[in-house]
């Protein structure tokens, strides 16, 4: 039997900025889903990376003072960082200023599209967000501004090449309706189908080199760089060698999950497919479309003051704590909320007096009455479980394991193993020992969400022996 493959990507992310929680979010999705499946036994591979040859980039380098190479590696450098801290267990980090890893594939790929017949150049006058990075039109604005950003958008006249998506719009849908390309959840699948319904329109794909001073050059015409969701997009596919050598290519693509923000679905489920029906090569199979994080139930804004940081989270509780917060109460499916009087006090009600409250009881009194070299017994994992998670419902997934915590303390509680243990010695070691086996469980269940607790509650069973204060509770 062939082994089972499976690939899961995350958006690349601008270099213009440090990351905000919806960036640590939805990079912790995406690892859940990466260690779920490999838990299961598949031969995964997780793609992350940095979104370099913007517009936005340019911007945030001048306004730092800085040349923008240097730049895009200190804000790619804290990228990585921030990854590190919260255990993100990315097999590749891809930046698509890589001109040896990225740009021969979207040339390559470009190449492909002009032989369809699909690239012509033109020139064009329109609304231009940048923080977008895409022309807008409008009936977009709200009172004249991008609704997203709240900037004006520039008006721009260039001559640019352009993509024949109009061409595509049926193809795509088909290929949404069908299933062969699914998007979830499906509130995100009509609203992309209404999309499509009303009519792609050509998109502008190339840039002049003396507006984008970085960026790939066209194919042919040293004078225009690619526009950015042209180059972007295809990273995920130069990434496995597309266009170089394509081995990981040919044995991960097409990518089983793209996870994505809303903000960027027409991009995903629209213009990417079309690239690729354009060029020839597979679509995606999924295209996850998670929620939002608001705090206090509105948006984050500096203006509002209700912005957290990952980092602070991190400092304060752990990844493991900021881990499991995503994964157990933002739904990726619906709108979640988070504030620190929140995080608090969920990390001491779940965490703290919770799972740590009983790691501690149950590894004490094995330590004291079970005999050392005492081995666990690895059980399956229940359809629950598992289901939960092919399904890309990790909140539930994980609140199964929750469940599993609060029986196994109920347990104690009802079976008293620290008295029947100086009466019945036998059977108390006996329900000691099932005790452990089910903690053993607790703790592999925990692997895609809380891999550092995962394996310190595994270790302490292994080794019969008390970990550290797992979560200090605090005041």
């Amino acid at each position: 039997m062939a082994e089972k493959k499976f690939y899961v990507t995350t958006p690349i992310f601008y270099p213009n900025a440090n990351l905000h929680l919806g960036h640590a979010y939805v990079t912790t999705l995406s690892d859940v889903v990466a260690r779920y499946h490999r838990l299961a036994g598949e031969k995964t591979y997780f793609l992350t990376g940095s979104d370099e040859n913007a517009q936005t980039v340019i911007q945030g380098a001048q306004k730092a003072g800085e040349d923008i190479g240097p730049f895009r590696d200190r804000t790619v450098k804290g990228f990585i960082e921030l990854f590190k801290k919260l255990n993100i267990s990315y097999d590749q980090f891809i930046r698509t200023s890589d001109e040896a890893v990225h740009w021969p594939g979207v040339q390559l790929l470009w190449k492909k599209m002009t032989d369809a017949g699909d690239i012509y150049k033109k020139e064009y006058e329109g609304l231009y967000c940048v923080g977008h990075e895409a022309f807008i039109t409008e009936k977009d604005l709200v009172e004249g501004k991008c609704p997203d950003h709240g900037t004006v958008p520039e008006r721009l006249k260039e001559e640019n090449y352009f993509f024949r998506l109009s061409k595509y719009t049926l193809p795509v849908k088909q290929k949404i309706e069908s299933g062969e390309l699914e998007i979830l959840p499906q509130t995100r699948k009509n609203e992309i189908l209404s999309l499509l319904q009303e009519g792609l329109q050509d998109v502008s794909f190339s840039r002049p080199k003396t507006k984008v001073p970085v960026g790939i050059p066209v194919p042919g015409d040293e004078t225009q760089v690619m526009y950015v969701w042209c180059d972007a997009l295809t990273n995920y596919i130069t990434a496995l060698g597309y266009g170089r050598d394509d081995a990981l290519y040919k044995e991960f693509w097409p990518a089983d999950v793209h996870i994505i923000g809303k903000d960027i679905l027409r991009f995903h489920a629209a213009i990417w497919p079309a690239m690729l029906l354009s060029a020839g090569e597979p679509l995606p199979k999924k295209i996850l479309v998670h929620s939002m994080i608001l705090s206090g139930g509105r948006k984050m804004s500096k203006t509002l003051g209700n912005v957290i940081d990952p980092q602070e989270l991190l400092t304060e509780y752990g990844a493991d704590a900021l881990r499991y917060y995503f994964a157990r109460h933002i739904s990726p499916f619906e709108d979640g909320d988070l504030t620190r009087e929140q995080f608090k006090e969920t990390y001491n009600a779940d965490l703290a007096n919770g799972l740590g409250n009983l790691v501690a009881r149950i590894i004490k009194l094995a330590e004291d009455n079970l005999p050392e070299g005492t081995r666990p017994e690895p059980k399956g994992f229940d359809s629950k479980y598992t289901e939960a998670l092919e399904r890309f419902e990790v909140n539930r997934a994980l609140e199964y394991v929750m469940v599993h915590v609060a029986a196994l303390d109920l347990k104690i509680t009802t079976t008293q193993p620290f008295k029947l243990i100086k009466t019945d010695i036998e059977i108390g070691k006996k329900v000691i020992f099932d005790l452990t086996q089910e903690l053993y469980l607790i703790g592999r269940m925990l692997n895609p969400f809380m891999p550092a607790t995962s394996e310190a509650i595994k270790k302490a069973v292994i080794d019969n022996k008390k970990p550290e204060n797992l979560f200090p509770r605090k005041e």
